[in-house]
């Protein structure tokens, strides 16, 4: 509390004092921060304890850097580099001076932001591109326009805090030397940056928008609103050397990736480790524009879909409050991100006071210093706070909600996830129909996510590293069908981005909860039809996974299904033969980064693979047919810088026509290291079987070593809840009513 006092009797102090250069109805700070809030801020201080710890938190880093001194280098590096982390840490310490100067009225904050600015608008017209020419938009402080609209966002908000204390002439050379220049080179000399649906262009809109709310410069307002029209300029290619479309509104601008970016249920095409990466400036310019253009009503645009927005994201993590790592992703990113510090307290706020989001504040232990922070702060310290519930949801795809999704599922200590969304542009990855599963621990069966050290020197700069497209985008990277050794779409975006999956069914009834969905686009003439459902089984210790993968091809076509677990090898019941030479699996599509370890021609009627994690046991049953193989992986080969993480994997491989591969997941058992003790560490399925297989019905049976069986039969071309289906199964008839039938069969 030491702090806190420090500024209180700065408040007191302040209030007797003239203060020279105090600009009294200024109207500023008017952006993020308004002059009431600010006055709510300084009479809760000592009061409310989550705010005083984050303001007692910020001070500290402020003062710090303070005592260090100003550094404004020329710029050089690449992400990771020097010059590149400490422009970074400069726009983040100027928008916490800026807050802090606020709050307390000490004058060294402002001095602060105030004599580093002067140092930017000395620096910034001396400046050509950066160095560095890997970015298609290179910027002037970073070797990306990214991270200079970054820049110019958080900036923004520190120059709004001392606007109303600054003199006219520091004012004007700001206005003149440094901002509007900026914004413009941000804007009109990047326009395949800034006229774009994309993270980038998100945040080259709001820099650009929340400069000019500061500066009431309607021009660069209404630019970062609605884009501007580009005519006759045939250089403008993108990614991949298409042409862009960036005429106007509905092309580009802050509106339209509102519009085009979001599905009506919140989720974020490009998948959520960039959801949260673009949610700080979608919310934060949001509030900006609801503070000092009300009439737009922002926060209510697409029916409140900003905020709908928050909790679809926090909906995609897994029991550590970890993202989903769905297309480009850096594993380990979580609600604790400084993104979301600002987006879960925005969404209480403007969002219905929603209490659960209560519960995630007080994990983040931190809030953002705006009005947003300090209310829920406040109904935190009146205990107001309750647990969010994590939903089973289909999260659709697309503008309209009509291309693609992905499906969560939620059991006890599971959480499936199934993906059969779009593309998503440039970071998105070839794994139409892929999944996820977690436990209470993290993840049991991975997805690769990206191959990226963020902000890591060593590797490449920090940035994607090229085996991002030689091994993490490519299909057999991730647990869905290879055809032909060939990656979906054969690794092509423009082509990936013209279709979705198909959602077929969802359900997330008591006991039983089935996801289920199509893809019909990603290879020539090939039809892939995923269904995955979680049982409750009363003789199990934990909800059981069934997966039905039914596909129809030619005859002779070769079938890879791989599946990425985390863990340790324990046991299988077919016989393995180890590779003492090893070499890579193929020469592309990602087979050329596999070792293959093992191989086992399969016998019998079911190949059954135990591996362990953590604590925990995991066994994969799968039924087996003639010819079935089965090889055991790992990733490392082609690899000579070690990019890659070096996991193993197990791939079915199947050499035929139409085929359904039918597998369960079984999570048992459990062992204690400290007793030594191992408790169920065998699985409980005795055996596996196919009933019945057709484009139009899959019916599998399975039997507990215990003797109990049980039957799961599923319609693939009528998800008709009321639609009645009659099959014959052996010398039985098998009749039911919706689109599946689960059932013990022997009671």
């Amino acid at each position: 509390m030491r702090i806190i006092c420090t500024i209180l009797i700065v408040l007191v102090f302040t209030a007797c004092q003239k203060e020279n250069h105090e600009s009294s109805g200024s109207g500023h700070p008017n952006l993020i921060l308004t002059e009431k809030g600010v006055s709510s801020m300084r009479a809760s201080l000592g009061s409310v304890p989550l705010f005083d710890k984050t303001v007692e938190a910020v001070q500290r880093e402020v003062d710090e850097e303070i005592d260090a001194g100003i550094d404004v280098p020329i710029p050089k590096d690449l992400a990771g580099g020097y010059t590149h982390e400490k422009h970074k840490s400069n726009f983040f310490i100027m928008q916490k001076a800026g807050v802090l100067f606020q709050i307390t009225k000490d004058e060294r904050y402002a001095i602060y932001i105030r004599d580093m600015l002067l140092e930017y608008a000395e620096l910034f017209p001396t400046l050509d591109k950066h160095p560095a020419t890997r970015s298609y938009a290179r910027g002037k402080l970073f070797w990306q326009c990214l991270n200079d609209a970054n820049w110019l966002v958080y900036t923004a908000q520190a120059y709004d805090c001392i606007y109303g204390w600054l003199d006219n002439e520091t004012i004007e050379k700001l206005n003149t030397e440094l901002f509007r220049p900026y914004a413009d080179y941000i804007s009109l000399e990047n326009p395949r940056f800034f006229n774009r649906l994309h993270n980038h262009s998100t945040w080259g809109n709001a820099g650009v928008g929340m400069i000019g709310l500061v500066m009431n410069d309607e021009e660069l307002i209404d630019r970062a609103l609605y884009a501007f029209d580009i005519e006759g300029d045939s250089s403008l290619m993108d990614n991949d050397g298409g042409s862009l479309n960036l005429k106007g509104y509905k092309e580009g601008g802050f509106l339209a990736q509102i519009d085009h970016s979001f599905s009506p249920d919140g989720y974020y095409t490009e998948g959520p480790y960039y959801q949260r990466y673009a949610m700080y400036p979608f919310l934060i310019f949001a509030q900006g524009l609801a503070n000092k253009k009300p009439e737009l009503e922002i926060l209510e645009y697409r029916n409140g879909l900003l905020i709908k927005a928050v909790n679809a994201l926090i909906n995609q993590t897994n029991s550590q409050g970890e993202f989903f790592p769905i297309n480009d992703a850096q594993k380990g990113m979580s609600l604790a991100s400084r993104e979301l510090i600002s987006a879960v307290s925005m969404a209480y706020h403007f969002g219905g006071n929603n209490a659960g989001l209560l519960s995630i504040v007080q994990e983040q232990g931190r809030v953002p210093l705006n009005d947003s922070g300090l209310a829920a702060a406040k109904a935190i310290a009146d205990g107001k706070a309750e647990d969010f519930i994590y939903e089973s949801v289909e999260l659709s795809d697309g503008a309209a909600g009509d291309e693609g999704a992905i499906g969560i599922i939620r059991a006890d200590d599971l959480t499936l996830v199934m993906k059969y969304a779009k593309h998503g542009m440039g970071h998105g990855h070839f794994d139409r129909l892929g999944f996820l599963l977690y436990d209470d621990q993290g993840e049991v069966i991975q997805d690769y996510g990206a191959a990226r050290w963020v902000n890591i020197e060593h590797k490449d700069g920090g940035g994607y590293l090229k085996e991002n497209h030689t091994w993490a985008k490519e299909t057999v990277a991730h647990n869905t069908l290879v055809v032909n050794k060939d990656s979906h779409f054969d690794h092509d975006v423009k082509l990936a981005d013209e279709s979705a999956g198909t959602p077929y069914y969802f359900s997330s009834g008591a006991g039983i909860q089935i996801v289920s969905a199509k893809e019909l686009n990603a290879y020539e003439g090939i039809n892939m039809h995923r269904t995955m459902a979680v049982l409750d089984i009363e003789e199990l210790e934990k909800p059981l996974v069934i997966d039905l993968f039914s596909v129809q091809a030619h005859e002779e076509t070769r079938y890879d299904l791989p599946l990425y677990y985390l863990g340790d090898f324990m046991s299988t019941n077919q016989e393995f033969q180890s590779n003492n030479d090893l070499s890579p699996m193929g020469e592309n599509d990602g087979y050329q980064h596999l070792w293959q370890e093992a191989q086992s021609n399969l016998v019998g009627e079911v190949f059954r693979f135990t591996w362990f994690n953590k604590n925990r046991f995991f066994t994969m049953t799968s039924a087996v047919r003639t010819g079935d193989q089965a090889l055991l992986t790992r990733i490392g080969a082609n690899d000579p810088n070690f990019n890659l993480r070096r996991d193993p994997g197990l791939i079915f491989r199947r050499t035929g026509g139409n085929t359904v591969f039918a597998t369960v997941y079984e999570m048992h058992g459990s062992y204690n290291y400290t007793t030594e003790i191992p408790l169920n560490l065998f699985t409980s399925i005795e055996d596996l079987e196919v009933l019945y297989e057709s484009e139009k019905y899959n019916v599998i049976k399975f039997e507990l070593k215990s003797g109990e069986q049980y039957q799961f039969a599923f319609s693939l071309n009528n998800d008709d809840s009321s639609s009645n289906h009659n099959i014959a199964v052996g010398d039985t008839n098998l009749a039911w009513t919706g689109v599946y039938d689960f059932k013990k069969i022997n009671n």
